[in-house]
Parts: C-alpha cells; structure tokens; sequence
C-alpha cells in the first residue's frame, strides 16, 4: 500500500532531480543510523515526500555529505538529513514492523513474521519517542483488519481508515499548522488506499481476497470511474497543500503529487486502454 509518492523522474529538473536523491540517501542513512543497518529495508518513497514537505514547512538545519555506503560501496553520492528526516526514519520503521506483524496475522506470512524482528529494536525507540503516532498506526491497522475480516466492501470506510492513519503521521508538531498538516494525509491517505485497491482489484477477485471495489470487478469503465474518484480525493489533498506556506522543494513535491502519484495508475489502466482499442 506504500510506495505511490514518488517522484515522475522524467519531469524533475536537474536540480530537483540531485534534490530528491539526496532526501531519499539522507532518510536512508537516517533509518540505518539510528534503527540499525537492516532496519534499512523500511525505506519507503512515501516518508521521502514526507520529510521533503516538513523540511520545507518548518526550515529546520540541514546537515550535508558525500560518502558511500552499504547499498552503494562504490560510488559515493549526495545526501542531507535534517529532524525532518530523522522523524520521517523514525515512522519508516514503525509503519514496517506494525505492517509485518498486521500481514502475519491476516495471512500466517512466516516471512513478514521473521522481518519484523529486523525491525522490533528499532519499534521500541520508536514507540517511546512518538507513541501517539505509533498508536495511530496500530489503531489504523486495527481497523482495515476488522473490516476486512467482515467482508465489508465500504470504499469510503476503508480509505478512511488509512486516511485517519497517516494524517496522524503528518503531524509533527502541534502548532498552528497540525490542522493543515492533517487533513493533507487524510486526503493522500483516503487516495493511496483507493488507488492501491483499485490496481489490486482483478487479481484480489481473482484470488477470492478482499477488496472494497470487489463489486465493479469485470466493469468495462472502470478505468473512467476510477480516475473520477481518484482526482476528487487527489483535489482534497492539493487543497490542503497549497494552505501551507511552502518555497523550498515545492516543485518537487507539486511533481510527486500532479504526476508521480499517477505513474502506476497510468501505467496499468492505460494500457488496458489502448489493448482495448487495438483490439477492435
């Protein structure tokens, strides 16, 4: 379900290009820090847009550095780190170990069990420093398992659920800007659970696995409605961005969200779309 806030490469400007991989090394380096190197298969694009958005609202010291490491030995590349990304590390892990535990419970994955020990030291910190944040993933989890598990095919339900969860995580500090802050990852919350069913939709039914959109399987519009939706959740969430007073990165993060976010969606229903007309 993670991993749809990314950048669309191919529309960032050099600089913004050097920009991004240096947040998403610097998080990297952050998790591997302060979690440990294993803990650094956490690493999520989605924190990466998460710490690029408080670097920018909140404008706390950046620390920069070339150097090599573990992944890449080699070469070595351009990073910068800042408390954004240390909080952004700090979640990366949390929502890694709680998803292991949530995906050995749903499905008796031993594999997902044996990661989330990789991750376990690394919760506990975690937990202590940021428990409201780590209850709201434990919370949020808890309900898309119950509704799951009860069959209950409620789009607007389940995308709520994960919207609660990660507009809790985007509140770094409560102070004039926590509201905004919120109800930016509940709209990207609400649209990367939609998005993520509707790409999952043919192969859950296939496989008789829950899916809120179980009943539009086989539609032959459901690329259109889809996209409906999907642009009146994305317009809620870019609602609540353009409330925040942002400069650093803003058009980087305005790729992510107008482009990156729809690269997979695009990837998998446009295609379908032109099969559809090739085959006529």
């Amino acid at each position: 379900m993670f991993g749809y806030l990314a950048a669309d490469i191919g529309k960032l400007t050099g600089e913004q290009l050097a920009r991004y991989r240096a947040c998403y090394c610097g998080l990297c380096r952050s998790i591997g820090e302060r979690h440990g190197e294993p803990a650094r298969l956490s690493l999520t694009y989605d924190m990466t847009f998460l710490a690029l958005l408080l670097s920018s609202l909140y404008e706390p010291e950046e620390n920069r550095g070339c150097d090599t490491c573990l992944p890449h030995p080699r070469a070595a590349r351009d990073w910068w780190q800042s408390e954004a990304t240390a909080y952004a590390a700090d979640l990366n892990v949390a929502l890694a170990y709680l998803k292991c535990l949530d995906d050995w419970r749903d499905d008796g994955n031993l594999a997902a069990l044996a990661e989330s020990r990789l991750f376990a030291p690394g919760f506990a910190r975690v937990q202590r420093a940021w428990p409201r944040q780590c209850e709201a993933i434990r919370v949020g989890l808890e309900k898309l398992h119950d509704l799951e598990t009860r069959r209950i095919e409620d789009p607007d339900a389940a995308a709520g659920s994960f919207g609660e969860m990660l507009g809790a995580l985007f509140v770094w500090r409560e102070d004039r800007w926590s509201e905004t802050l919120c109800r930016l990852g509940q709209a990207l919350g609400r649209f990367i659970y939609v998005m993520d069913a509707c790409m999952d939709l043919d192969a859950d039914a296939v496989r008789g696995r829950y899916n809120p959109f179980r009943r539009c399987y086989g539609l032959s519009d459901n690329a259109k409605r889809f996209e409906d939706i999907l642009r009146m959740l994305l317009g809620e969430a870019l609602s609540a961005f353009d409330r925040l007073p942002l400069v650093q990165d803003v058009g980087l993060m305005q790729n992510i969200l107008c482009s990156g976010l729809w690269q997979q969606f695009n990837k998998q229903f446009k295609k379908e779309e032109t099969d559809g007309a090739g085959s006529v």
